[in-house]
């Protein structure tokens, strides 16, 4: 199998510089419309698809993003691993905006999303123990730090459901809870890319200090944008320098991203709802 790398831009990473051969394709997916079309190309020699998580001039808010439906076509196309790339709040003092950090764990405070691919008909349970691939985060570390950026690893996201921001209160209970950053999409995508058996990594860029921060003030939409375009340039490096890092010919994921399906559908098959399979085709079609 050959490595695709599925790219989700967030706030302010609408493109991804010089990917060859590129050109936007419309896919079609049995949950509903994606964010955007997705753009394809190659980059170092690998292909590449890139869909900006909110569609190209931000259409989609945190909580109507079709999260579903831009993992399916990701996995349609052929993606074997996902970069998720977004802007946070920073619950640290030493992660600083415009550091980088690479998150690996997640906490839920979501409402309102669709938290699965899977329901009534077909019950399946995958392992969220550890939702990002660590193969893939050390990767993006390794891809930040050759562009000389300032990297944290090993960070816990605090997934917030939006849109406004934390109430004081909010923020101060999160730093209590251990949690390092705080954003309103990453563990939307990481549940629904670990039951498409698909390696994920998710690159957070930090614009403020949400507001638990005395010297910071709260946080707002100028303040996050004015960071964002001051380092969308590197997080693109970051993502253009990923492939070269990346190896060809896929070979399994030693963290069993890839067969996280393998034991987790419960519903026999006799009992299996045929609508529910054939929507699953792209998501699940190697074990139902």
């Amino acid at each position: 199998m050959q490595t695709m790398l599925g790219v989700i831009g967030g706030s302010g990473v609408y493109q991804i510089d010089g990917l060859e051969g590129a050109s936007w394709v419309k896919v079609k997916s049995p949950w509903g419309r994606p964010s955007d079309e997705v753009l394809v190309g190659r980059l170092g020699g690998l292909p590449v698809a890139f869909l900006p998580r909110h569609g190209r001039g931000h259409v989609h808010d945190p909580a109507t993003v079709p999260y579903r439906a831009n993992i399916d076509v990701l996995k349609r196309l052929g993606c074997t691993d996902l970069l998720a790339v977004s802007a946070v709040g920073s619950l640290r003092e030493e992660f600083r905006p415009g550091d980088f950090v690479i998150v690996e764990q997640f906490i839920d405070r979501t409402r309102s999303r669709p938290m699965s691919f899977f329901g009534p008909g077909c019950v399946a349970h995958v392992s969220l123990a550890d939702p990002t691939c660590p193969r893939l985060s050390d990767l993006a570390a390794e891809a930040g730090r050759a562009g000389g950026l300032t990297i944290h690893t090993g960070a816990t996201y605090l997934s917030m459901e939006g849109p406004q921001f934390s109430t004081r209160a909010e923020s101060r209970m999160y730093r209590s809870w251990g949690a390092d950053v705080i954003g309103m999409t990453g563990l939307s995508e990481a549940r629904l890319a670990r039951e498409a058996e698909l390696c994920y990594a998710s690159v957070a860029m930090v614009t403020d200090y949400d507001c638990w921060h005395e010297g910071h003030g709260a946080v707002d939409v100028a303040q996050v944008i004015a960071v964002v375009q001051a380092n969308a340039d590197a997080a693109r490096g970051l993502v253009a320098r990923l492939p070269d890092l990346l190896p060809q010919d896929r070979s399994p994921c030693p963290h069993g991203c890839d067969r996280a399906l393998s034991h987790a559908v419960m519903t026999a098959p006799d009992k299996r709802d045929p609508d529910l399979l054939a929507k699953l085709d792209a998501i699940a079609g190697r074990v139902v």
